[in-house]
């Protein structure tokens, strides 16, 4: 299987899980007198690395704190996610140009693709994500995504015809019995509500793991931040696009909260942890990455009892230790 099947979701994140494919190939294929020179010098702490992904993981989990204080200013999912990719879009856009210094033009053919992974991974999947956290709580939202990895496994089945083992199969019943804990918690409390916004972003879940599933070709093409930036660039193009033709301009008159938030959104909660967790995968490595990755939801269901005053209930907490559990098991059992 790729490593990318390793990584932890990160909707809005980044290919960081299909950039595993190079980093952790690269010492493979060097020459023998590199590996020689990569065998005698002397190992890394692994600490930085660790910091690196334990910070990009919480920056990450934070978006969604993030939108769900937005939505209390008032403001829709439509002009939130184009305030953010506006703001984002110089960022990935300086990545993207920084990344392709002295490589190949882009073909035709990579074009196209490029267009489609930013459709599929970033468009897709943060519009449908921002649109059901307007009905489920952050902790919940969280959770959903974390299953990215169990999505990707089973693309891997029915499109790469790959076969599934016995201990992989435990492991996805015991992540997705954690998420139905917790959806019939919210959906008591919701409703209808819950169970759109749980749809939406398992949709968004879906959308970012084709993304991963389809992009790993592309990443030994291109390389993992090209890739990611000219993406990125393309999402953000489509959400700026898709405001204009549903919105009136004047829907950009917003409280001067939701402006910082997505400004706070699009860099610390988008750009940077992307860059921490590609320079984690350098350091340590994608297996230990996914391992830190799981810091996530736990920091998420914090931030939403903390900032958010979201009840932390048993429910919660027991579903979140069932999807963690699955998780560590597919990894541990791959």
């Amino acid at each position: 299987m790729h490593d990318i099947e390793r990584m932890p979701p990160a909707t809005a994140a980044a290919s960081c899980a299909a950039a595993a494919v190079c980093l952790e190939s690269w010492p493979m294929s060097s020459s023998p007198t590199t590996a020689g020179r990569i065998a005698a010098a002397p190992p890394r702490p692994a600490w930085p690395g660790i910091a690196l992904a334990s910070i990009g993981a919480i920056a990450f989990s934070g978006k969604a704190i993030i939108v769900k204080l937005a939505y209390r200013y008032g403001v829709d999912a439509v002009t939130l996610i184009a305030y953010r990719m506006l703001f984002a879009l110089p960022f990935f856009v300086a990545l993207a140009w920084w990344a392709g210094r002295g490589q190949p033009s882009l073909t035709r053919r990579d074009w196209f693709v490029v267009f489609g992974l930013g459709t599929t991974g970033y468009y897709l999947a943060s519009f449908l994500d921002f649109a059901g956290l307007a009905y489920i709580s952050a902790s919940f939202e969280r959770l959903i995504l974390y299953l990215n990895p169990t999505l990707v496994l089973a693309l891997g089945v029915f499109v790469f015809k790959r076969k599934v083992h016995a201990r992989q199969v435990v492991s996805l019943a015991v992540s997705y019995a954690g998420v139905l804990l917790v959806f019939g918690h919210e959906a008591h409390l919701g409703g209808s509500n819950a169970s759109l916004g749980a749809l939406l972003v398992f949709l968004s879940a879906i959308s970012y793991a084709v993304y991963l599933v389809m992009s790993g070709e592309e990443v030994k093409r291109l390389g993992a931040l090209r890739l990611t930036g000219l993406a990125t660039v393309v999402a953000c193009l489509l959400c700026i696009a898709q405001f204009l033709i549903v919105r009136p301009l004047a829907a950009l008159a917003v409280a001067p909260e939701v402006i910082w938030l997505s400004v706070l959104n699009a860099t610390l909660c988008t750009f940077v942890p992307v860059l921490m967790v590609m320079m984690a995968i350098e350091r340590i490595g994608a297996t230990m990455v996914a391992q830190t990755g799981m810091i996530g939801p736990l920091s998420t269901i914090l931030m939403s009892v903390v900032i958010l005053g979201e009840p932390f209930t048993a429910w919660i907490a027991a579903g979140t230790a069932l999807v963690l559990l699955g998780i560590w098991l597919l990894a541990k059992w791959r």
